[in-house]
């Protein structure tokens, strides 16, 4: 993993983050308990703490069970996601990056209409 990336969620990390995101600050036990495969205690454990030190988390210290918490909003992690996707997978093309999610998906009308809602509030909004 180069240096810039270093700090990105892994796949296994970001289930983690999104049970943190889903249920807020918590010990390695109940993220353990909400984990939607099956994995061992000691693996959930591992990850966060490699999470806490690549600044993922945070960990509460004080009490026995130490308690974790993500460390930033979803969406900031999302944003920083696709930012890397776009640079390198696209070469920064972001047309061709919505090109590509809209077609993965066989949407519908309803979220086509959606997805237009949000493109004309995204412009209002750049242009206010």
């Amino acid at each position: 993993m180069s240096p810039k990336n270093a700090n990105q969620p892994t796949e296994s990390e970001l289930e983690i983050l999104s049970i943190l995101w889903n249920v807020g600050p918590a010990t390695v036990r109940q993220v353990h308990e909400h984990m939607p495969r099956t994995v061992g205690y000691t693996t959930v454990l591992k990850l966060m703490q490699i999470m806490a030190e690549k600044g993922l988390v945070t960990r509460d210290e004080s009490e026995r069970s130490h308690v974790y918490a993500a460390k930033q909003k979803r969406e900031t992690t999302q944003k920083k996601l696709v930012k890397n996707l776009l640079d390198r997978c696209f070469g920064g093309a972001a047309d061709q990056l919505i090109m590509q999610a809209l077609s993965a998906k066989n949407l519908s009308a309803a979220e086509l209409a959606e997805i237009r809602t949000m493109i004309d509030e995204f412009e209002r909004k750049r242009n206010a």
